[in-house]
């Protein structure tokens, strides 16, 4: 009796550590790589954001000149000429900095047209990971891509191939 109890114990705790490794791995970085209106997107971000760069650079470069002017003409300029145009400076470095948080910054028009980009591919995948998981039962999904804390898995939980297929 003992023994027979002992077995249905050992068959339970089996059964619930075999359940809990219900797990997938995927590499989400080639996922994405796979996916050309992906590459599109971030190509278009980055031809963005080097327009916007450039523009940054040359109200920047506005403020320089403007001070290497200032720089040459102080000696000659009155106490009063040259106050205003410290502040002339200043505000211009202000606005160009304002100017370049309006592009650059987390709520700037980068960051929104990466948003409106990148979003609706991200909700693509997880959705097609998250159907792909249930229809299989998989109750962890790991990423590979950015989890540097992953010393080994095997190949055969690696699932990045077919939920790339199942995009498709």
């Amino acid at each position: 009796m003992k023994r027979v109890l002992l077995a249905i114990v050992a068959m339970v705790m089996t059964a619930g550590i075999a359940s809990a490794q219900n797990y997938m791995v995927i590499d989400s970085e080639k996922v994405f790589k796979s996916i050309d209106n992906y590459n599109k997107a971030l190509e278009e971000i980055e031809t963005l954001s080097a327009t916007y760069q450039k523009q940054v650079d040359a109200k920047f470069q506005e403020v320089e000149a403007y001070y290497n002017s200032y720089a040459q003409q102080r000696a000659s300029l009155s106490a009063a000429d040259r106050q205003r145009m410290e502040q002339t400076i200043l505000a211009m470095e202000a606005a160009a900095t304002e100017y370049q948080e309006s592009l650059f910054g987390t709520d700037g028009e980068l960051m929104k047209r990466r948003l409106a980009l990148i979003q609706p591919i991200q909700k693509q995948v997880f959705d097609t990971i998250e159907t792909f998981s249930k229809q299989y039962g998989y109750d962890l999904v790991i990423d590979i891509s950015a989890n540097p804390t992953v010393l080994y898995y095997s190949e055969k939980v690696n699932f990045t191939d077919k939920i790339i297929e199942a995009l498709k």
